[in-house]
This record gives C-alpha cells, sequence and structure tokens, in this order.
C-alpha cells in the first residue's frame, strides 16, 4: 500500500489528484489524474471539459468520459444536466460545443452529449464514472454493482437516452 504512493515520485506522497497552479500562485485542483482522456494524442483531464460545460447558465452538472473512437482514438461522451426549466435542444447542444471549443480548444469538442435527467452518484454524492463509461461504451450488460447508488432508477434513464452515431 505504501509502495503506491511513493514510487510514482520518489520522496514524496502522491495523491492521484491533479492540479494547476495559477498566475497568482493559488493550485486549482483539476480532478483525479486517472480520470484523462487520450483526443487524437492530446492528453486532457476530464474535469477541464467538465468545467468548461458547467460555465453555461443552463447547466447545473456535467460529467465526461472517453469512448472508443475508429479516428481519434478515445472521443468524449459528456453527461449534461440542464438547470430546472430549461429545455434541451439542439441550439444548447451546439453552445456547449462552441463552449468548450472557446475555454479549452478544437480538440475538447464534445463528440457526444447526452442530456441526463441526472449522473448516478452513491450516497455520498460521488459519480460513479465507471457506469458512465460503461454506457457511454454500450456495454449495457456489463455495468456492474449498482447497490450503492442513492438513485438506481438514473441508470435506467441513461441507459435509455444512450447516444450513438
Amino acid at each position: 500500500m505504501i509502495d503506491t504512493y511513493f514510487t510514482t515520485y520518489p520522496g514524496y506522497y502522491f495523491t492521484g489528484d491533479g492540479a494547476l497552479r495559477d498566475e497568482d500562485g493559488y493550485l486549482r485542483i483539476t480532478g483525479r489524474v486517472d480520470d484523462v482522456l487520450n483526443v487524437s494524442g492530446h492528453r486532457m483531464g476530464t474535469a477541464e471539459v467538465e468545467s468548461a460545460l458547467v460555465l453555461h447558465e443552463d447547466i447545473a452538472e456535467a460529467a465526461v468520459v472517453g469512448f472508443p473512437h475508429d479516428i481519434k482514438g478515445q472521443g468524449i461522451y459528456a453527461y449534461v444536466t440542464p438547470m430546472t426549466g430549461v429545455e434541451d435542444s439542439e441550439s444548447l447542444r451546439e453552445e456547449l460545443v462552441a463552449l468548450c471549443v472557446r475555454e479549452i480548444g478544437p480538440i475538447a469538442k464534445p463528440d457526444r452529449i447526452q442530456w441526463a435527467p441526472g449522473l448516478p452518484k452513491t450516497r455520498s454524492g460521488k459519480i460513479m464514472r465507471r457506469i458512465l463509461r460503461k454506457i457511454a461504451e454500450n456495454e449495457l450488460n456489463s455495468l456492474g454493482d449498482t447497490s450503492t447508488l442513492a438513485d438506481p432508477a438514473v441508470v435506467e434513464d441513461l441507459v435509455e437516452g444512450r447516444v450513438s452515431d
């Protein structure tokens, strides 16, 4: 167990969390380093794309995962929860794509955006990305244990609303 945290960077404790230091010297936690996408050889954290998506005033929450893409290696699949009373639309989808491009760059353009009434979370509020990955990859028969979810019905809604090519 100790080897897990001290071997990546000898002499330093490595938690697996990523951070960026801004121009004022403050650290901003960007998420887990294992939540990294590799899109056409460009590595980016899922948190970067999620942060761009939730900048839109009509979006309450977002979660991003990678999925196999024939050309890019990994595509960007975004689960987006609109604010209460906001209807999903093609124009909102286009605004979200443009927002990601403006904030991060063209490489961060989501390939698929799925409107999500909610995200699969544990009772403590942690998003179960494993389930989101399986849905994005269309591996619907191997979602795994969902007994720790606060609301298991969310998974059924996400499976029904799955976006494909």
